[in-house]
């Protein structure tokens, strides 16, 4: 695995094996078609939406619900629901499917259990608790293959066995285009399981530590960051001060015009956006309460690069998660 951040007590370190490798995968990645911003994402529609208790100790972006369960499950959802429009409005392509389990309460947030890519290859991964593992579906693997170009399916999601888990682009934010993962350490990032990644598809991988209002790590890295074409909006100031400098350095290195983020705008959500390609521009598609949490200034700045598409979920977002869980970008060639 190529580190481009370490620990501070812990030089950055390069494997020349390793970095064969990538060169390898990379060559071939390159003979495929690559975009930052997905043209096809997929959405679960949920029926037994809920706070899923299980995420509580660490997840500390969530909140209690005030509704009755029936009213909260009907209310998410409704709002997956008109999202899917908008974004169908806009021209993006989406697979909606509907949840078909009722253990399930996180099968809202597809992101964390697959990716898919450009050369062809879909991956599953470990998750950490027992009852996200179920939202894994060979239904949706099938229709990845019906409808795209699936070349290969790697599973990591034997790791789960051994205790080791790492959250799909819940942990992974892609920078799909110039091949670097930025990953905070979490206990939903096992960093062998990391390397793995790494070396299948010869990402650089930005690893840096980070803390919250209480000094626990921030659960997942989409919560605090998004890397789009030629933009990022980055939670810095929860960044551990030692590895801000090669977050950001490598961040405006690759082209990319950051937007920095409060701590008080990431529990708004504005740093869980992902951005996407309709059929005349590219979105940057945020919860409305992450619009709202924007100076003047940062929604300026980001409307100079890409318009923002607000989408209304605040009851999804009581579970800790907002619109860039909600969605998992399809990276396949088309059939």
């Amino acid at each position: 695995m190529t580190i481009l951040s370490a620990r501070p007590t812990s030089p950055a370190s390069v494997d020349a094996g390793l970095v064969s490798q990538a060169l390898v995968r990379q060559a071939l990645v390159s003979q495929a078609v690559v975009s930052q911003a997905p043209a096809a994402v997929l959405m679960v529609r949920p029926h037994h939406f809920r706070p899923n208790v299980e995420e509580c100790a660490d997840n500390h972006f969530m909140s209690l619900p005030t509704l009755t369960p029936t009213e909260h499950a009907r209310r998410a959802f409704d709002e997956v629901t008109a999202m899917a429009e908008g974004l169908r409005a806009l021209g993006v392509e989406v697979e909606l499917v509907d949840d078909i389990g009722t253990a399930t309460p996180d099968s809202v947030f597809p992101n964390n259990w697959f990716t898919t890519h450009a050369d062809g290859t879909v991956v599953t991964y470990p998750m950490m608790a027992p009852s996200r593992r179920l939202e894994r579906r060979v239904d949706v693997l099938d229709l990845l293959h019906d409808r795209y170009a699936v070349r290969r399916v790697l599973d990591l999601s034997e790791a789960e066995r051994t205790g080791r888990h790492l959250e799909g682009t819940g942990v992974l934010v892609l920078d799909h285009v110039h091949r670097v993962a930025y990953v905070g350490r979490s206990d939903r990032t096992d960093e062998t399981v990391l390397q793995r990644f790494s070396e299948e598809f010869g990402y650089a991988v930005v690893l840096f530590d980070t803390a919250d209002r209480t000094g626990s790590p921030i659960y997942h890295t989409n919560v605090l960051m998004n890397v789009g074409t030629d933009l990022a909006l980055v939670g810095t100031s929860v960044i551990a001060p030692a590895d801000r400098p090669r977050v950001l350095d490598s961040l405006r290195d690759t082209g990319h015009e950051v937007v920095e983020l409060t701590m008080e705008q990431l529990e708004d959500f504005a740093g869980n956006a992902l951005e996407v390609q309709g059929s005349q521009s590219r979105h940057l598609v945020m919860s409305a309460r992450g619009v709202g949490s924007l100076t003047a200034a940062q929604r300026a700045t980001i409307e100079r690069r890409v318009p923002l598409h607000a989408v209304d979920i605040p009851t999804i977002e009581h579970a800790g998660g907002s619109a860039r869980c909600m969605l998992a970008g399809i990276h396949l060639p088309r059939r």
